[in-house]
């Protein structure tokens, strides 16, 4: 995935859009958290660390991403992929924390169907990230053109598939809380106090 975006100008258009899904990401999280501890204050569910749990994983996993995005995998590598696995574990590890406690939430706050959904991407994701890190791991260089016939290219292909399986899996994840996200609404007040 990183390869579409090491040599500029693709890599300041990269870098932009990672950051830019890097916050994105950490406001649904965030929104996700509010809605899910409103729930259970409602109707005790879950215990609240479970969620905090989760929603510090997930803003872990989105740290990564900004470090993807600031880091170019050819010029320092080892950071880059330092951030690429906090994102791909601590966002597949957010997502199977937050299927739980959509499950917890049947059928009150979730259907079934929509639980057994996050838990088949999460499941995917999961199944995805372990062969990603493998693969990536046994590749010898670090580069952006392959030749089929190289030794390592077929780690590469498989760490590659895996990469954007999850990536995807991430971006469909998120999909499934708009149902839950159109039936709330959110405020920031501001309070100025007179004893400053």
């Amino acid at each position: 995935m990183s390869d579409t975006g090491t040599t500029p100008p693709e890599s300041g258009i990269f870098g932009f859009m990672i950051n830019f899904s890097a916050f994105l990401g950490a406001a649904t999280m965030y929104t996700r958290y509010k809605i899910v501890e409103k729930q259970n204050q409602t109707s005790y569910f879950s215990t609240p660390v479970f969620n905090l749990v989760s929603l510090v994983l997930g803003l872990v996993g989105c740290i990564g991403m900004g470090i993807v995005a600031n880091f170019q995998e050819l010029a320092v590598p080892l950071v880059h992929d330092g951030g690429a696995l906090l994102a791909f574990v601590c966002g597949v590890v957010y997502t199977l924390l937050q299927s739980v406690i959509s499950y917890k939430s049947c059928p009150q706050w979730n259907s079934l169907s929509t639980c057994h959904v996050r838990m088949a991407i999460s499941a995917v994701s999961c199944a995805a990230v372990v062969p990603m890190i493998a693969c990536a791991s046994l590749i010898s260089i670090t580069k952006l053109e392959w030749n089929p016939k190289e030794k390592d290219y077929i780690y590469h292909v498989v760490s590659a598939i895996c990469e954007w399986t999850v990536a995807f899996g991430f971006i469909f994840y998120f999909l499934t809380f708009i149902h839950d996200f159109q039936s709330v609404t959110l405020r920031i007040s501001t309070e100025i106090n007179d004893d400053i």
